[in-house]
């Protein structure tokens, strides 16, 4: 398989449609070969959840529930004649090296690997991953690749009840002016960027991580840990790193996702357990500085 940059790059002058794209893809064989079923997002786009449920993580003594900061995804979209996607696998230091071999001697691209969280108990890490072609052919080397490590592939039981959080939603809600949505004990909220993002030339929606994660994981007696990452612009990164800092919540690592994005976007990490409306206000005062969408 060639290399995903230029691949992709070649689509730029191509036209296509998406909703074409999209109706040629039979995503049952891709779930099959994935091992586990996708749902359909926004933009085309159908995304597979891979949660480090096995994993035991804990951070200045949280422990840390899998949809807060241990959730692998991949992600893939009709891109020309097939498909292209973008991912992001948590994994423990020994299986980063297998794991990446794997990867890499089918023709994926690793675009990044480093930590999210600092003081992870064990460590955990994160490879960010991305390709072109043949969804099938991506799904089985995927599959393969993550075999290699510990990820769960079993399909999470379905609720019995509507999912219930020790969170004031609404207040969130409002000082943030963004709504989310509960997830495995955690309030997970996004919000869009404004301006329209590519990699090498081919539009990439918010499903596709482009989107400010935010995170709540409530530790009791009015306070969570919060986690999850500001997608900014260079001009951008201090501002709101200094603004984070200033409100209490540790930035804990700053590093790019993508190699070939445009506009070029750096990934802000951070962390704090502390009182909710202390956090959601330094969150806002972050978000202000931001060139985020706005409104419905």
């Amino acid at each position: 398989m060639h290399r995903f940059t230029s691949l992709v790059a070649a689509l730029g002058g191509m036209a296509f449609s998406m909703a074409a794209g999209a109706a040629d893809i039979d995503w049952s064989k891709v779930d099959q070969e994935l091992g586990k079923p996708g749902t359909d997002q926004p933009g085309g786009v159908h995304k597979y959840g891979l949660p480090r449920s096995d994993l035991k993580v804990t951070v200045d003594g949280v422990a840390i529930k899998p949809t807060l900061a241990l959730g692998s995804w991949i992600a893939f979209m009709p891109a020309g004649s097939g498909a292209m996607f973008m991912g992001d696998l948590v994994l423990t230091d020994t299986e980063i090296s297998p794991v990446m071999k794997r990867l890499t001697d089918d023709g994926i691209e690793i675009t990044a690997v480093h930590n999210h969280l600092l003081r992870t108990s064990p460590a955990v890490f994160y490879m960010h991953v991305g390709g072109h072609g043949d969804p099938i052919r991506l799904a089985r080397t995927l599959h393969a690749a993550l075999a290699l490590s510990q990820t769960p592939f079993a399909a999470a039981a379905p609720a019995t009840a509507p999912p219930s959080i020790d969170l004031d939603i609404a207040a969130i809600d409002a000082a943030l002016g963004a709504k989310g949505a509960i997830n495995g004990g955690v309030y997970q909220i996004n919000v869009p960027r404004a301006e329209p993002i590519t990699e090498a030339g081919m539009a990439v929606p918010p499903s596709m991580g482009t989107a400010i994660a935010i995170n709540f994981q409530p530790t009791g007696g009015g306070k969570a840990a919060i986690t999850g990452d500001f997608v900014l612009l260079g001009k951008e990164v201090n501002p709101v790193l200094k603004t984070m800092r200033d409100n209490g919540i540790e930035v804990t690592a700053l590093h790019s996702h993508m190699i070939d994005d445009s506009p070029h976007l750096f990934f802000m990490h951070f962390w704090a357990n502390d009182d909710v409306s202390k956090l959601t206000h330094g969150l806002r005062a972050a978000l202000d500085l931001a060139n985020i969408k706005r409104g419905p």
